[in-house]
């Protein structure tokens, strides 16, 4: 009975916390915008505390949107198909491959021959690596190549969880070096566009950034290197040659990255095609089970995919349409607007506190399409550099290091099964605070130079 009791605690705390939240959002919210504040607030608790499986936990707001009078369900569950959910299915498929054949030993030997093997020495390289990767791919598709090789590295648990949170973090760190290596980037050019803006040029986009980007991967390598210095990495002998079934993998892996690198950049002369990159990794995803490469089985391997994370995914594009159907994220907005008053360093970073914070728990595209167009008024009413304003809260959106929702790199990290919510959070708040105060000051005392 002790765990039953245990588990009932835990749901207790949720629920009473959930409570307050909603009664505290009534000061402020309207009734069914606090209703949405109070059930986000208990599903944050159930992740953290771990009251309920992540998949059960993930599946309630098909439950509680609709009982509540927050969304309906079919505005709920249009989510649990949200396209990215389908390409992180085809990179699970491939690193179940990975796995199957070693792959992963051959690679993380070859990585090791590389870098120092040294607990510090993987953390640097494979963050390091995540970020130059996310800069031109997506953060997702780089995680999702990364991650199963990062945790073969060592069988040691507290290394595994750190070379995961390396790989996760990385990928958003180096994911706004380039114009195109993140949603919210190209969502600002956008809105640029729009408003007939001078865009930033790509080199000039990627020395703006290019400091950001150092600072932050040296705190997520030091950060992460803390307390591991003494553990051992052993390398694990493995041939010298790959065998058929690998030769197969890696001609695949090879060819996606080269399909992936062309594709983004000749969308535009082919846009008839529909060339995605949910549909591109799910199809190398379903050639694993094809001749002649049939590397993968369905009824056996099919059971490894991590579906707890497909439908965790689902409750964060849930969050972000109930934010948008219910006026909340309009209502915050305007809060904003009304904060205009305040010195322009004060402004810039209240809008860095609301835009990272509020990105933890909602989709950070969909935020960052929400708020760019408030955040362009602001600046405006302001007097401050709209590129400038914007340029922050864009790069803020992809900065979430604290919950599996925030971002997809966190979320599969989450998927390898070495890390948990608890340890996210303790490094999450951490890089969350710093990036916020990295990005605050390099705006400051170098944007706003380059762009006066």
């Amino acid at each position: 009975m002790g765990k039953y009791r245990k588990q009932l605690f835990k749901i207790s705390i949720g629920l009473i916390i959930g409570l307050f939240i909603y009664m505290l959002g009534l000061t402020v919210f309207d009734e069914r915008q606090s209703r949405l504040l109070g059930v986000i607030a208990f599903l944050v608790v159930l992740w953290t505390n771990e009251a309920l499986h992540l998949g059960v936990i993930s599946l309630l707001p098909i439950i509680l949107f609709p009982a509540l009078g927050i969304i309906s369900t079919k505005a709920t569950t249009v989510n649990y198909a949200h396209p990215i959910i389908y390409l992180f299915l085809g990179g699970f498929l491939l690193a179940i491959a990975v796995e199957k054949t070693k792959l992963h030993i051959y690679i993380a030997d070859k990585i090791l021959g590389i870098f120092p093997a040294t607990p510090r020495g993987m953390i640097f390289s494979l963050a390091v690596t995540s970020a130059l990767l996310s800069s031109i791919l997506s953060n997702t598709t780089t995680t999702l190549l990364l991650i199963s090789i990062a945790i073969f590295i060592t069988e040691n648990i507290k290394l595994k969880m750190r070379f995961a949170l390396a790989i996760a973090y990385g990928a958003s760190v180096g994911g706004i070096l380039t114009p195109i290596g993140t949603p919210p980037n190209l969502i600002l050019l956008g809105v640029m566009q729009e408003h007939g803006m001078e865009l930033i040029p790509f080199f000039q986009w990627m020395w703006m950034v290019a400091p950001l980007v150092i600072l932050m991967l040296v705190s997520v390598s030091f950060l992460l290197g803390v307390g591991v210095s003494d553990v051992a990495i052993q390398r694990e002998a493995t041939s010298t040659a790959l065998d058929t079934a690998q030769k197969k993998v890696l001609l695949l892996l090879g060819s996606l990255i080269v399909l992936l690198l062309v594709n983004a950049p000749m969308k535009p002369f082919w846009p008839g095609l529909g060339l995605s990159e949910s549909g591109i990794l799910l199809a190398f995803g379903l050639v694993l089970f094809i001749t002649p490469f049939h590397i993968l089985e369905w009824d056996e391997d099919s059971k490894k995919v991590p579906y707890s994370i497909m439908f965790l995914f689902g409750a964060g594009f849930s969050i972000a349409k109930a934010f948008s159907q219910t006026g909340l994220a309009d209502k915050l907005a305007s809060y904003l607007l009304d904060m205009t008053t305040i010195t322009p360093i004060l402004l810039l970073l209240s809008v860095a506190l609301l835009i990272t914070f509020t990105t933890e728990i909602t989709s950070n595209t969909a935020l960052i399409s929400i708020m760019l167009p408030v955040v362009y008024s602001v600046a405006e009413q302001s007097g401050i550099n709209t590129t400038f304003f914007m340029m922050v809260a864009t790069v803020c959106a992809s900065y979430a290091f604290m919950l599996p929702i925030a971002t997809p790199p966190n979320a599969i990290a989450m998927s390898s099964g070495v890390v948990n919510v608890r340890d996210m959070i303790k490094y999450g708040i951490v890089l969350n605070i710093l990036g916020i105060f990295f990005i605050v000051m390099i705006a400051e005392f170098f944007w706003k130079g380059v762009l006066s």
